[in-house]
């Protein structure tokens, strides 16, 4: 672990290498595991927002998913997630025609039709984040559904940090993100 400004980063995001291979997961952390993707407090109150652009996008199960449940929940620790269809797919998930997960909030987002991409936790993905009072703490979530994505940026030799590089910007800003590249490079 190494501290970045006011981030405990593990070293795992520089030195292990990952590239989502959704031709070999399908998507398969958007309809896995058990809960719906983290969000914070001002997305969940975008995704409020956005809804009703979002809603055409979306499959029937989903719409049904989140006019029951709303269109983010809170779970019994307070902590605030996208909604779950019967307990497994997120709401929001859609399918390409080779039946790939997809985001039905990106695709709207892609088509000009929104502004926010997704949520910062899938964006990031898989980096998770966890914020404490004085600091954020930046790990690498390794999750066997995922070992093909490990696979194919060892292949690539595409660190992760490099993968997410979109989304740690959009988190933590740029200037943070250029020190962590310099970080990286000097780990080399």
């Amino acid at each position: 672990m190494f501290q970045l400004g006011k981030t405990i980063v593990s070293e795992d995001i520089i030195e292990k290498d990952f590239i989502c291979n959704l031709s070999a997961c399908k998507g398969a952390c958007c309809i896995d595991g058990d809960a719906g993707a983290p969000l914070d407090a001002d997305e969940a109150n975008i995704l409020k927002e956005i809804y009703p652009k979002v809603k055409p996008f979306l499959r029937k199960e989903g719409i049904e998913a989140i006019e029951n449940q709303g269109v983010y929940i809170t779970t019994e620790d307070g902590e605030l997630e996208t909604p779950l269809i019967n307990g497994a797919d997120c709401a929001y998930v859609i399918f390409d025609k080779k039946k790939v997960a997809l985001c039905g909030i990106e695709e709207a987002y892609n088509q000009g039709e929104v502004t926010w991409k997704k949520p910062i936790s899938c964006h990031l993905y898989p980096i998770r984040v966890q914020d404490y009072t004085e600091f954020s703490a930046v790990n690498y979530h390794k999750w066997q559904i995922c070992d093909d994505a490990c696979t194919l940026g060892k292949e690539l030799q595409i660190p992760i940090y490099k993968f997410v590089k979109e989304a740690l910007i959009r988190k933590f800003g740029e200037d943070w993100y250029m020190e962590l590249e310099k970080i990286a490079e000097q780990r080399k």
